[in-house]
């Protein structure tokens, strides 16, 4: 085990606040600021695998609960981990199961000491999932980067509310890190909550902070605010953050919301949009989202994005992907799939490259409106 490389971050350069930085896995490297492509149920939906690593993409992100749910931990576990039944090479990190205490509420109720008490979407089953219980799944899934237990509440102008929300988490979290033990070759990461309220965030860091994680994740957010509250809230703790830890902002988000996070000091990103959106006619290009089901593309024979460099996705013209979508072939979800997470990918190069030549703020202006 000692010959296993340990996790760590280290950032490499800095454009005000943007970083470029590298996180080490024994199963490899990812450069930030990066993007995950969310593999909810051990798969990106419409994509193979491999395809998705020759995007660039050097994580993915699995779903505890949902892979908790089905096939349940003993299958995967008998094959050896996540990497080995969905046949994934590269790093992948795990959420806990706090973001379905907010998307499936009508399912659960949340016990201080017992955890998350879900009745399955399934079939109805109950399921506890407390700080441990998804510790110790994700244990068995044997993810790169862990996430701690939180609860995720919707957007909430109660102040009382949420500040009761934020210290269950940070309970939670202490709970999850005792339960994590000390490993390290993988990643823990603990999860800043307090809604829109700057106080309840910052305290919910520091809280964190004194806890001590591998990386700070900032949760509840993309619940319905607007992308200025959400940048507001950024703001509020980039100067808190600490430096030499990654930063990863959850289930966020659109392009734009990407180039204004890495603005304001964000490593990392995942969102189910690239992979929905090309399920559902929606193209992500250099010139703007395309909804290829219009009419108006019927006589386009142009690509998508004479930009796009991989898997020579412009041999297939809009006129032709209108087609698929309007004749639901499964093919048209596919080419569209690959092509936003290709897109996201570049979006991602992009923005490092330029945050190294020192030309992010002007790269941040020029796109900022456009995607």
């Amino acid at each position: 085990m000692n010959d296993i490389k340990k996790f760590s971050f280290n950032v490499n350069h800095t454009d005000n606040h943007a970083r470029i930085g590298e996180i080490k896995t024994h199963r490899g490297n990812i450069k930030t600021p990066a993007f995950m492509p969310v593999g909810t149920q051990a798969t990106i939906k419409g994509a193979f695998i491999d395809d998705v690593i020759n995007t660039g993409s050097e994580i993915i992100l699995s779903n505890t609960y949902h892979l908790m749910i089905r096939p349940g931990l003993d299958r995967i576990k008998n094959i050896g981990g996540l990497h080995e039944f969905m046949n994934c090479k590269i790093p992948i990190l795990t959420d806990s199961g706090g973001y379905q205490v907010m998307s499936l509420s009508k399912l659960n109720k949340i016990d201080r000491e017992k955890g998350a008490i879900f009745q399955s979407h399934i079939d109805g089953e109950t399921f506890i999932l407390s700080p441990e219980e998804s510790i110790r799944i994700q244990k068995g899934l044997n993810s790169d980067i862990v996430m701690v237990m939180d609860e995720c509440p919707r957007k909430n102008i109660n102040y009382n509310e949420i500040k009761v929300s934020m210290e269950l988490s940070t309970y939670w979290a202490k709970r999850s890190k005792d339960a994590f033990g000390f490993n390290p070759h993988k990643g823990l990461f603990g999860i800043v909550q307090g809604g829109l309220f700057d106080d309840l965030r910052s305290q919910s860091l520091i809280n964190l902070m004194n806890i001590d994680f591998d990386g700070y994740a900032i949760g509840g957010l993309a619940v319905g605010e607007t992308q200025n509250e959400m940048f507001k809230v950024l703001d509020g703790l980039k100067n808190i953050l600490p430096k030499d830890k990654p930063r990863y902002l959850m289930g966020v988000g659109k392009p734009s919301d990407i180039l204004g996070s890495v603005k304001r000091g964000i490593d990392m990103f995942d969102c189910v949009l690239p992979t929905r959106s090309g399920r559902t006619g929606l193209a992500f290009t250099w010139n703007g989202q395309v909804q290829i089901r219009n009419s108006k593309h019927k006589k386009d024979n142009e690509p998508l994005d004479k930009n796009v460099s991989i898997f020579n996705l412009n041999k297939y013209s809009k006129n032709y992907l209108n087609h698929l979508f309007n004749t639901n072939e499964m093919l048209a979800s596919m080419i569209l799939t690959l092509n936003n997470l290709n897109f996201y990918q570049e979006l991602m190069r992009e923005i490092r490259k330029n945050i190294r030549n020192g030309t992010f703020n002007e790269f941040h202006d020029k796109y900022i409106k456009i995607l």
